[in-house]
């Protein structure tokens, strides 16, 4: 049986990151391969409290491969909107890596090589390119893909669900490589297939969950509701088959295989044991966690804040999430900021009279997030409202240009979510400049 071990950090994560360790080792061959070289990828998504890899964990990680003769890299391409070189100077990340003599590679910063994903349809099929055919991954990546027998990859994610993927685990950990330009596209229905083939391609030695805590409600609540977003697990679950390891992880939520896509076409693709009944548990009993935990978005938004849903098609993974999940951190965790009297729309099918509908309401700026909503009625609400009004967040969605459009709605700036000067905040986005980063970032300074 595949095997899968869970610790309570209760007891120190030091402790629990060393059990785990010794006990995937002791089932098998050792550890670090021939060149001794180590990678790791945490989930260092924003710096947006309870959202990332706990830089505890990652100390712990870092020093028991040190003990073992490793050289360390830590390495992550933060979520759009957003630079890795920055998330890592807020979040600990670089101070951990300064202190441990880990190296940080910002996959952002890096050199790409470009990739097809299966199935892509044909020019014909899709003449304006919506759909992600081929994306780029970074160079280090490449790299370990083509020395899996001498190089050690370690992922590190973080116990948290996902409002459009329904888990962020060690899989969907991985969405992180390629580059920002090609995530937005096909971010839809999509999404589920192309994580998996991902993995496909990279494949972790050993996967490790952060679960000293982990977040319901999506990915990234805001932080207003953590005292009913977060949830205090005290674990750590870890394992070499990644899919057996993000099972029992969503299992920690209480879901299934076939609630999560990604993990049940990892399954049926024979990427790895998704069965359950199939995986032994070590160190939990998993019948101690009963409670089903809702993955989805909470559903309160701000009341002045008009969101218009397409009737024909709307994906969450991409056009309806997306929009929606900046919507409640911007209003809910900077109300004394955030102005309303402004409208979101979305997807595809929509009314006829829906000019006379906005205005009628008293709503004459927004945001038309994807490009169905584009398509349909894009140019219409511009040439009623103005350009300058009208703002358009393009593909299935794009993160960077949605972040834009939805701080300037509501009168705020990049500033008002970033722990950091103004001057701080350009000095690490200079330097990013420099070297070379690929990141899409807001533009709203």
């Amino acid at each position: 049986m595949t095997e899968v071990y869970i610790e309570d950090t209760n007891q120190g994560i030091k402790s629990a990151v060393n059990k785990i360790f010794d006990q995937i080792e002791n089932s098998g061959q050792s550890i670090l391969k021939k060149s001794k070289e180590a990678y790791i990828k945490i989930n260092g998504i924003d710096f947006k409290k309870h959202t990332y890899t706990s830089p505890e964990v990652l100390e712990a990680v870092i020093l028991y491969l040190k003990k073992k003769g490793a050289k360390v890299y830590v390495m992550e391409n933060s979520t759009q909107a957003n630079f890795t070189r920055i998330v890592f100077a807020i979040n600990g990340y670089t101070e951990v890596c300064e202190k441990t003599g880990a190296k940080i590679i910002y996959l952002d910063e890096e050199d790409t090589e470009t990739f097809e994903f299966k199935g892509k349809p044909s020019a014909k099929e899709d003449p304006k390119g919506y759909n992600l055919m081929t994306f780029r991954l970074p160079r280090t990546i490449v790299e370990i893909m083509e020395n899996r027998d001498l190089i050690t990859y370690i992922n590190v994610p973080k116990l948290k669900t996902h409002s459009m993927a329904v888990v962020t685990l060690g899989i969907k950990n991985q969405w992180g490589f390629p580059q920002h330009a090609d995530r937005g596209k096909d971010h839809n229905y999509n999404l589920h297939s192309k994580l998996v083939e991902v993995y496909e391609l990279i494949k972790p030695d050993i996967t490790l969950i952060d679960g000293t805590e982990g977040t319901i409600y999506g990915h990234y609540p805001p932080t207003a509701w953590e005292n009913k977003t977060v949830i205090p697990f005290n674990i750590l679950i870890g394992g070499r088959d990644t899919l057996a390891v993000d099972v029992v992880g969503a299992r920690i939520f209480g879901l299934n295989l076939d609630e999560v896509p990604h993990l049940r076409i990892a399954y049926e693709r024979g990427l790895g044991e998704g069965d359950l009944a199939k995986i032994k548990v070590i160190g939990k009993d998993l019948e101690e966690y009963k409670e089903v935990y809702d993955w989805n978005l909470l559903q309160k938004f701000p009341e002045n804040v008009k969101i218009v849903k397409g009737k024909e098609l709307i994906c969450r993974e991409g056009c309806l999430n997306n929009p929606l999940t900046v919507l409640q951190s911007f209003a809910f965790d900077y109300p004394e900021k955030f102005k309303g009297g402004w409208f979101i729309v979305m997807g595809k099918g929509h009314d006829d009279d829906i000019i006379e509908q906005l205005r009628t309401e008293g709503y004459t700026k927004g945001l038309i997030a994807g490009y169905c909503a584009i398509d349909e009625v894009g140019k219409q609400l511009r040439k009623e409202f103005g350009r300058r009004n009208v703002f358009f967040s393009g593909d299935c969605n794009n993160l960077a240009e949605t972040v834009t459009a939805e701080l300037k709605l509501a009168g705020m700036s990049a500033i008002d979510i970033t722990p950091l000067s103004f001057e701080e905040a350009m000095k690490y986005l200079q330097e990013a400049q420099k070297h070379g980063t690929t990141a899409l970032i807001t533009t709203a300074f």
